[in-house]
């Protein structure tokens, strides 16, 4: 018996490494894929969507604005101003928008410019962020249709 114990010791090691290197093969290949890197994520997202051409006045109709949001950022020595436009997909998305702009659309905008530094909001790669992460914020909410689009008409950072 104590000649056998070596190998049976061996013999556990060994199928257990067996089965570790598995499960880790498993998740590397067949895993989630890495949330971190949310450009790629934001374009496979949207990589099967084709842009309708609409005209100005279909654009219009289906166009919401929201102006003058003042909030400070998550370093409360900087203060910004913005101004968005939402793009709708339809007529009704677009009035149950406009219902809700001011008690849920303006919170979730805040909530996300204090999570946000001045550093991030120097260059057109965090704004693009922003705009992406309030994509995703906002059509949840809406039980009409959702925003396709959001634009940046106004952008003012000020240090305090």
């Amino acid at each position: 018996m104590k000649k056998m114990l070596p190998w049976l010791v061996s013999l556990l090691l060994a199928i257990t490494l067996i089965v570790i290197a598995g499960l880790y093969s498993w998740t590397a290949f067949f895993g989630k894929k890495d949330a971190g890197n949310t450009e790629a994520s934001v374009q496979d997202s949207v990589k099967h969507i084709e842009a309708e051409a609409l005209s100005a006045e279909e654009r219009s109709k289906v166009t919401s604005e929201l102006n003058d949001i003042k909030t400070n950022l998550s370093d409360t020595n900087y203060i910004v101003v913005f101004g968005f436009t939402f793009q709708l997909d339809n007529g009704k998305a677009k009035a149950e928008f406009d219902e809700v702009k001011e008690s849920l659309i303006k919170p979730i905008i805040n909530r996300a410019l204090w999570s946000t530094t001045p550093e991030e909001m120097q260059g057109t790669k965090g704004k693009d962020e922003l705009v992406s992460e309030l994509l995703n914020e906002i059509n949840p909410v809406l039980t009409e249709g959702r925003v396709v689009k959001i634009g940046i008409t106004n952008f003012l950072m000020q240090e305090l």
